[in-house]
Order: structure tokens, then sequence, then C-alpha cells
């Protein structure tokens, strides 16, 4: 069964992690998450889980601007040729969450350790970082460097990668 949020909570807790969570209707898209900036301060992240030619599974998760070339990420993550998304059924078995809930957090279901997870640079570059607590019906700040330790925590130890550039704004 995998971790709840509840049970992630607890875990953040055990680990004298402090965070900050709201609960908002269902979000699915970095595009629908974006009406909730106001009320919600720090780097908002958006995540990709992918799997390369070998099978080797990748979380991936940037600042949501982040422009990733798919083409290409297997050579800046290591991966064995190209990569495609992984199925919603691959999300909910290694992963233990639905399409739309992709985070960084459900590391925690990755007993198997199969997932390996990357951390983009920019994104790094913020103190706090918000993310789903593996629902898509809840955001959570948490410490850039707690998040790490909590991956670490899980056995995931993140690797810091630039994965992509910031995509131009809509005034430029």
């Amino acid at each position: 069964m995998p971790a709840t949020p509840d049970d992630l909570f607890a875990f953040l807790d055990e680990m004298g992690i402090k965070t900050e969570t709201i609960t908002h209707p269902a979000v699915f898209t970095v595009e629908e998450s974006k009406s909730l900036r106001g009320e919600i301060p720090g780097a908002h992240v958006k995540n990709l889980f992918i799997k390369d030619k070998k099978g080797n599974l990748f979380l991936i998760s940037a600042l949501e601007d982040t422009r990733i070339d798919l083409k290409s990420i297997h050579e800046v993550i290591g991966g064995s040729g190209r990569v495609s998304f992984c199925s919603a059924d691959q999300l909910r078995e290694h992963l233990g969450v639905e399409p739309g809930s992709v985070t960084p957090f459900a590391v925690i279901n990755d007993k198997a350790g199969r997932v390996s997870a990357i951390l983009d640079r920019r994104l790094m570059e913020h103190d706090r970082i918000n993310v789903h607590p593996l629902v898509n019906t809840m955001t959570t700040g948490i410490a850039r460097d707690d998040l790490v330790a909590f991956m670490g925590k899980t056995g995931h130890q993140p690797a810091i990668l630039t994965v992509g550039e910031a995509a131009p704004s809509e005034n430029s």
C-alpha cells in the first residue's frame, strides 16, 4: 500500500522537518496550478517521470517554467538512449501516485530503489520549494535542504543537474 499524505507528514515530523500545507481544488497541470500563485510563496515545481530505452526510471523535478528537451535529456541524466514518459500504471507501481500528483515526495513509495531522483539546479536556487504531498489537492512548502534530506533518508539521494532552461516569458 503506498504512503498517504498523513504517512508522509508523519515521516517528515519524525525527521524534524517543518512544512506548510494548503488544501485546494485538484490541479493536474502547471497551467492549472498557476491560479494558486498568490496564495503560496516559493518556487513551484513541475515533475517528469520518464524511462530510458533500458527501462531505467527517472523522476525529474524542476522549476515550473523549465523547458526540458526530451530528445537530449538522456545525455544529461545518464540515461541509455532517448526517454519516454512512464505510463499511469508505472507511475502507480513505482511512485504510488496518480497522474497529476507526481512529486519528489513520491520517492517514499519506491521501496525497490528503481527510481533515480533528479533536482534541477535552478530549482535548488530557491529556499522554499512547493510540491504536492502525494495528492494534487494539496501543496506543501518545504525548505530546499529539508527536501534533499528527506529524499536521502528514503534512499534517493538526488542528483542536482541542469536539466533545462527557463522558457521565454510571454512578454519577451
